[in-house]
């Protein structure tokens, strides 16, 4: 329990922020006062060269301040994929590791490059996901395992992916269209041109449309 001396959080910002309030509108009163006293050369001046100045200096200062925050953002990523990375190579349960995949690609914004190093043991584990996760219950984990194959550009697993276009759910069957559309699959061609014309799902068959206008 605090003692009657100490001052807590929400007391401190309460009292700040009218003194913060005041200093501010202290500060337009000064600005406005010294304007109407400067004579007209003077503004004009200000006017004329100190503000245009000013106003290129605060757009480079936002423009240097995004830059650092798109970088700083970028490291920050890149150092939690590393340690993800580094956690995915020493975790023995296949279910964990599947979990920390499917967060590495996310985390790696969907692209394949920087996951190199673990990228075929990554897609050992997606395909293991697509054989053990079965049932309509599981439909999700199975699409987002197929899904991520694409990603990664696993070209062994097409035929399996092509399989996979006869999913009992629309999702997984979509996600498939997906991964086969990002990996150019002229094998596939056939049988996407099928499921654009005949699955009954709406999204299985704009899925493979797309598909099919990456391949050609």
């Amino acid at each position: 329990m605090p003692s009657p001396t100490q001052t807590k959080p929400e007391e401190t910002s309460r009292a700040i922020n009218p003194f913060v309030g005041l200093l501010g509108l202290g500060l337009i009163v000064a600005g406005i006062w010294v304007w109407n006293h400067l004579n007209f050369d003077t503004q004009d001046y200000i006017v004329d060269e100190i503000i245009p100045i000013l106003g290129i200096i605060v757009v480079l200062s936002i423009g240097v301040w995004g830059l650092w925050r798109k970088w700083r953002s970028r490291k920050d990523r890149i150092q939690l994929r590393d340690r993800l990375i580094h956690r995915f190579q020493k975790e023995p349960s296949p279910q964990k590791q599947r979990d920390l995949a499917f967060t590495l690609v996310e985390v790696n914004q969907f692209e394949p490059e920087g996951l190199e190093v673990i990228a075929e043991p990554m897609a050992k584990l997606f395909i293991w996901t697509m054989n053990t996760a079965l049932g309509d219950k599981q439909h999700r984990i199975r699409g987002m395992a197929v899904s991520y194959l694409g990603i990664l550009k696993h070209t062994e697993s097409i035929p399996l992916l092509i399989r996979f276009l006869e999913d009992d759910h629309a999702h997984v069957r979509a996600c498939a269209a997906l991964a086969l559309g990002r990996m150019r699959a002229q094998e596939a061609k056939a049988k996407l041109e099928e499921k654009m014309k005949e699955d009954w799902d709406q999204t299985v068959r704009s899925r493979s449309r797309e598909a099919l206008e990456r391949i050609q």
